[in-house]
C-alpha cells in the first residue's frame, strides 16, 4: 500500500514538473487577456467622457461659427426633433421646418421666434409627389447659409405591427417619409454645404437599428438605413468640411422609437425627456459621428452590443412566449 502511495506521489511530481511550463504559459495568456480587457474598459470610459461630458463644458455659440446660421428640420412633428430644433435656436440658429402638415409645427414656430428671437419658416412638402416635393424646399433654401440638416425617423414606426398587416400604400408612405425624404433632403442641402466647406447633417433614428425586434420590422429596417446612410455620407464628405452624425437613441419619454415593448414611459436617468436628450445630443455634434447622444444610453448600447445576436433573439422569443 505504501509503495502505491509513493508511486502516486512520484507520478504527480513528474506530471507537475512537465506541465509547469504550460501552466506558466496559460497564466501569461490570462494576464494578457485581463490587461487587454482593462485597456478596453479604460478606452470606453475615455470615449464616454470625451463625447458626452467634455463638450458640454464648451460654449454653445460655437455652433453658428462652425456650421452656419440656418437649420433645416425634417420630422419636426416628432418630440425629439422639436426639442433638437429648440436647442439649436437657443444657440441663435434660425430654423426652417419641412413638414407635410404645417399645423403640426405652428406652435413650435411661434414659440421659437418669441423665445429666442430667431427667424423661423415652414415649408410644406409631400414626398410622395417625387421630384415635385423638392421645388418649394429649393426655393426656401436659396440664399441662406444652411449649416444644419436634421432628419428624424417617424415615431409611428415603433408601434408593434407585423409587416403583412401594413397596407401596401402604408408601406410606400413609410418609405417616402423615412427613406426617400431623408435621402432627398441630404441631396438638396449638401451642395451648398460643400460649396461653403462647412455644415452638419444629423439623422436621428433609433437604437432599434442595432438588433432585430419582433413586430417592428420597418422600424429596424428604416433606422438601419438611416444609420448606414449617415456613416456612408460621413465617409464621403468629412474631408469636404461636412460633419454627418448618426444619432441612435434608446428610450425617451413620450417617444416610442426606442427598442422597448412598452408604448409609454416615465422620465428617469435612462428615460430622458426629449428636451434633456436634445441638450445632450447637441453637445456631441462635431465630436462623434455615431453615438446614442446621451451617456446612459451609451451604457445600454454597450450592454446590447456585448450580447451575441443569437442569444438576443433566443431571449426575445422566450420573453414573448412568457407574455
Amino acid at each position: 500500500m505504501a509503495a502505491a502511495v509513493d508511486s502516486f506521489h512520484l507520478l504527480y511530481r513528474e506530471i507537475s514538473r512537465s506541465c509547469s511550463s504550460h501552466f506558466e504559459a496559460l497564466a501569461l495568456v490570462g494576464a494578457l487577456y485581463a490587461a487587454s480587457r482593462a485597456l478596453v474598459l479604460l478606452r470606453e470610459c475615455y470615449t464616454v467622457a470625451r463625447v458626452h461630458f467634455l463638450p458640454r463644458m464648451m460654449p454653445s455659440g460655437r455652433l453658428i461659427r462652425k456650421f452656419g446660421d440656418w437649420a433645416v428640420i425634417y420630422g419636426a412633428s416628432e418630440p425629439v426633433a422639436r426639442a433638437y430644433a429648440e436647442e439649436l435656436a437657443r444657440s441663435g440658429v434660425s430654423i426652417i421646418f419641412i413638414t407635410q402638415d404645417s399645423s403640426s409645427v405652428r406652435d413650435a414656430v411661434g414659440f421659437l421666434s418669441q423665445t429666442y428671437g430667431v427667424e423661423t419658416s415652414v415649408v410644406t412638402a409631400d414626398f410622395s409627389l417625387g421630384q415635385a416635393a423638392a421645388k418649394p424646399i429649393t426655393e426656401a433654401l436659396r440664399g441662406k447659409d444652411i449649416g444644419f440638416l436634421v432628419n428624424c425617423v417617424d415615431e409611428a414606426l415603433a408601434l408593434p405591427q407585423s409587416l403583412i398587416e401594413v397596407p401596401e400604400q402604408g408601406v410606400l408612405d413609410q418609405v417616402n417619409r423615412n427613406v426617400v425624404a431623408a435621402t432627398l433632403m441630404a441631396r438638396l442641402v449638401l451642395p451648398g454645404m460643400v460649396e461653403r466647406s462647412r455644415g452638419a447633417v444629423v439623422n436621428i433614428s433609433s437604437g432599434a437599428c442595432c438588433r432585430p425586434l419582433r413586430g417592428r420590422v420597418t422600424l429596424t429596417a428604416f433606422t438601419g438605413y438611416l444609420d448606414h446612410f449617415s456613416r456612408a455620407l460621413h465617409f464621403e464628405y468629412s474631408d469636404k468640411g461636412i460633419f454627418v452624425q448618426s444619432l441612435i437613441p434608446f428610450q425617451i419619454a413620450s417617444s416610442r422609437r426606442q427598442p422597448s415593448s412598452s408604448s409609454s414611459s416615465r422620465e428617469g436617468l435612462f428615460v430622458p425627456s426629449p428636451e434633456v436628450y436634445a441638450r445632450h445630443a447637441v453637445s456631441t455634434l462635431g465630436v462623434s459621428s455615431r453615438t446614442t447622444g446621451y451617456w446612459p444610453h451609451t451604457l445600454q448600447y454597450g450592454l446590447m452590443k456585448s450580447i451575441p445576436e443569437w442569444i438576443w433573439i433566443l431571449g426575445s422569443r422566450m420573453l414573448l412566449r412568457e407574455s
